[in-house]
């Protein structure tokens, strides 16, 4: 591992701009777009009060293909989505149900499960309106899913139906919404989200709890039985392309943990203060939370995103070493973004468009 920060920062790495898709949404009336992918697949999905909004990407990224939107059946404060690799279904993650509809509108199938809120209710909510005015639920946590690549199977972190607020993890059928498995993730979450693995049959999950311990679970579904790993103190930031290992950093931002699939050993780690200097101001440099994993040699990360010019590093995940600095032709705003084999996503300065990028001296 380098230990000289200096030496090892100022090689500079090009970025090579793939393709710019302008937010199918405006900035300041939806959530920050992001990029989901499965092999084979990339969608932009940005989420809006009323409506989700996709964009179909093409293999390489270059491509755009057909926009298209999906009716919310509740507003963006009271929930999260995620959309099937094809772009068919949408399910979205809410306070009382996980519901998957069609572009139409049309509900497929719902799965009530307990309160995401502080109010505690004791009995399931027939439709969104019953609490739309209620601040606890306006403020509720809130759980995740997602998608196998083959969109045939749901990951979702719920909140146990009958015994408020143990929380769930379920493997559901993607066509009828009913459980094929479950196990209790003994968390206490306000948030988490979901990182697909090109095996189907792994996921990762991370839980938000509000301290430096939340934990990550790297889930295994062998078609009968959900088993996961608990890993403490990790956020969870990208898989690799072959799916044989995950990148995390922890919640005090002092490290960057390399995990190996299957078993979510740790196979190393590299701490920000060895090897980036700090930036103007600060004491020492800490990983920000976003990072990307586009190649098997090769991960992107970044230090101080509260800053005005964000600092972007390329790692090495098989030697944990820093390579250098990113540099790019264009302003980019936050971290870097996963967004599948060979590219990684930034958002644009105005947060009217993302970036794809790849690595200009990448074969």
């Amino acid at each position: 591992m380098s230990t000289d920060p200096i030496d090892a920062a100022a090689v500079a790495h090009t970025a090579r701009l793939v393709a710019t898709v302008p937010t199918p949404l405006g900035a300041a009336d939806a959530d920050a777009p992001r990029i989901q992918h499965w092999p084979g697949h990339r969608l932009l999905v940005q989420r809006g009060d009323d409506e989700l909004a996709v964009v179909g990407l093409g293999p390489t990224g270059q491509e755009h293909g057909a926009e298209f939107r999906f009716p919310a059946p509740w507003p963006r404060p009271f929930g999260d989505v995620t959309v099937s690799p094809t772009g068919d279904l949408a399910v979205f993650s809410g306070v009382h149900a996980v519901r998957a509809v069609d572009r139409t509108g049309k509900v497929h199938w719902e799965l009530p499960h307990g309160c995401w809120s502080a109010a505690k209710c004791t009995a399931p909510e027939a439709s969104f309106e019953e609490y739309a005015d209620d601040p606890r639920h306006r403020r509720a946590d809130r759980g995740s899913a997602a998608f196998s690549p083959d969109g045939t199977l749901v990951w979702a972190h719920v909140r146990h139906a009958q015994d408020w607020p143990h929380e769930e993890w379920l493997v559901l059928d993607a066509a009828d919404g009913s459980v094929l498995g479950r196990t209790r993730t003994s968390t206490v979450g306000s948030a988490s989200a979901h990182f697909p693995h090109p095996d189907g049959s792994y996921m990762g999950l991370t839980v938000g709890e509000g301290h430096e311990d939340s934990p990550s679970l790297w889930g295994h579904w062998d078609g009968t039985d959900l088993s996961f790993e608990r890993i403490e103190g990790v956020l969870l930031q990208d898989v690799s392309p072959s799916g044989g290992q995950f990148l995390c950093t922890d919640p005090g931002q002092w490290a960057l943990y390399l995990h190996e699939s299957p078993g979510a050993r740790e196979a190393g780690r590299l701490n920000a203060r060895d090897v980036v200097p700090p930036a103007p101001g600060e004491d020492m440099a800490r990983w920000d939370y976003e990072g990307a994993y586009p190649y098997e040699d090769g991960a992107v990360v970044s230090t101080d995103g509260d800053t005005a010019e964000p600092r972007h590093w390329l790692v090495d995940p098989g030697t944990l070493a820093l390579r250098g600095r990113i540099v790019y032709s264009l302003p980019v705003s936050g971290g870097p973004l996963p967004a599948g084999p060979g590219l990684w996503a930034t958002l644009a300065e105005d947060r009217t468009a993302v970036h794809l990028w790849s690595l200009a001296d990448a074969s």
